[in-house]
């Protein structure tokens, strides 16, 4: 009997379990989410390194800016509750918040706002705005704790949306040093622990000037980098969903599948193959332009993103005010490809290492931009590379060729930096740059806009190759994930279980 009695108890306790695991799910989806990331981070400190996917995990989540930059693009307040600009565009006047404080107990007011701005002017800065944003700053000045006054060497009308970036985040004087291992911001959640190679954890803090009105208290973000691997974590329901879905060959699926909703929005990525312009032959733009006749564009997108993508001939996506179709100046014509390398003294087969990182579009659309350029003479050696690999390594010059998304806006300034890793160098291009910067918004920005990217496609700077589509997977219930990107972030305080 008590051998019986221990078999039907234990027998209750395996037929419990079910029930415990559905209601600690259920607990689970009232205020915790698990979201998939396709890459990992280097660090968590978006002001002194260049990945985005910083941004996805402690952007609006952690760290806070002055401003925000909503899923449709348009900006508002954040940390300023309002902001004044003059006539010219040269100077800013920005009232804060009051009451703000960091996760450090540091109080918000103007002078972490001159602190975080002048560290990223500085000398030594890394952070990846520098030169377009803060190097523009010629004076801050704080007359009082709630008031922050910038005055710009050259007008900037796009200044309040540069504000809104990662980039631009304010940090707390005290814990600004540690930020990359340890994030400590105005934001609604804060850090709770990173298994590096695995998941971050963020959980939600209870000093956020607006707690109350936070549903998911606990977030976790899963690296997964397989598209195999992501498909399977969403059909088992190890996360929630994926906001930067990278498996589209399997959208049929999910769209099929009752249990999961599938949503297909806009960025403003800009897909290409990255050339360094400061190697032979690469320096010669009849090289470049080879390389730019020799892939077919559509047929990457096709293959490669299963057609959810725009074709692309600049460095602008078609989001953009201003955007220009110059797909048509390097139409998909091999013969023309192998003329140009006649034209310009090149032996083939031309040797480069085509070097790629994780992402799909990535390693995947490296094998078919490697078969297109081999048709035209050009053996393109694939080199994988993990992504902290590729940032130390093609990201700081040391490449021939790279696929790569570029996902933030207006960062067509990065080619009046002849040390940003392409290498490209060009007094006209730097000059346009500076007239657009100076010139009132409307019909001249766009003109001058325009005229920006028919440089960089006159000089075949990079071979440009898709705008895009930002394909969400999620589970049925989850609201509030950003269907379109203009940056790339997950909003964690939007979201909610229904």
């Amino acid at each position: 009997m008590t051998l019986r009695r221990r078999t039907l108890a234990q027998a209750a306790a395996l037929m419990a379990l079910p029930l415990a695991t559905h209601e600690a799910l259920a607990q689970r989806r009232k205020d915790a989410v698990v979201l998939g990331m396709v890459l990992e981070p280097p660090g968590l400190d978006p002001t002194t390194a260049p990945a985005a996917a910083i941004g996805e995990i402690v952007h609006y989540n952690i760290l806070e800016g002055l401003t925000k930059i909503s899923p449709s693009g348009s900006v508002s307040p954040l940390l300023a509750q309002d902001w004044t600009s003059d006539p010219d565009g040269k100077v800013y006047a920005f009232t804060l918040r009051r009451g703000i404080k960091f996760q450090d107990g540091t109080v918000f007011d103007a002078a972490a706002v001159r602190f975080s701005f002048e560290r990223a002017k500085a000398e030594g800065s890394t952070n990846k705005a520098k030169k377009a944003v803060f190097d523009n700053i010629s004076s801050i000045a704080t007359p009082d704790a709630q008031t922050v006054i910038l005055t710009l060497n050259n007008p900037d009308p796009n200044l309040p949306f540069r504000l809104g970036e990662n980039t631009a985040v304010i940090l707390s004087p005290k814990s600004a040093a540690t930020t990359a291992a340890n994030p400590v911001g105005t934001g609604p959640y804060k850090l709770e622990n990173w298994q590096k190679g695995s998941a971050v954890t963020l959980t939600a803090w209870d000093g956020y000037r607006d707690a109350g009105a936070i549903k998911i208290r606990r977030a976790t973000f899963r690296f997964i980098n397989d598209n195999a691997a992501q498909v399977a974590a969403l059909l088992a329901g190890d996360i929630d969903g994926m906001p930067r879905f990278g498996a589209v060959d399997a959208l049929a699926q999910f769209k099929a599948d009752k249990r999961f909703t599938v949503e297909v929005g806009s960025t403003a990525g800009k897909g290409m193959l990255a050339l360094n312009n400061k190697r032979k032959p690469l320096d010669d733009v009849r090289v470049r332009r080879a390389i730019a006749h020799a892939i077919d564009r559509q047929a990457f997108i096709d293959g490669v993103l299963q057609g959810l993508g725009k074709p692309i001939g600049s460095h602008a996506a078609p989001t953009d005010v201003g955007y220009v179709d110059l797909t048509g100046a390097y139409p998909f014509s091999p013969d023309k490809a192998r003329a140009l390398l006649k034209e310009a003294g090149v032996t083939t087969p031309l040797n480069l290492t085509l070097t790629l990182p994780p992402p799909s579009y990535a390693r995947k659309g490296g094998e078919v931009v490697a078969a297109m350029l081999a048709k035209v003479g050009i053996n393109a050696k694939i080199e994988n590379v993990e992504w902290a690999q590729w940032l130390s390594g093609a990201f700081k010059g040391s490449f021939d060729l790279t696929i790569i998304n570029h996902v933030e806006p207006l960062d067509y300034v990065q080619y009046a930096n002849p040390d940003y890793y392409w290498g490209y160098r060009n007094k006209a291009y730097d000059e346009l740059v500076k007239k657009r910067a100076e010139a009132p918004r409307g019909r001249l920005q766009n003109q001058l806009y325009g005229d920006i990217q028919r440089l960089l496609s006159h000089d075949a700077v990079n071979a440009w190759l898709f705008n895009p589509a930002q394909v969400t997977v999620s589970r049925k219930g989850l609201k509030g994930l950003w269907i379109n990107s203009p940056i790339f972030a997950n909003d964690l305080s939007l979201l909610s279980w229904q």
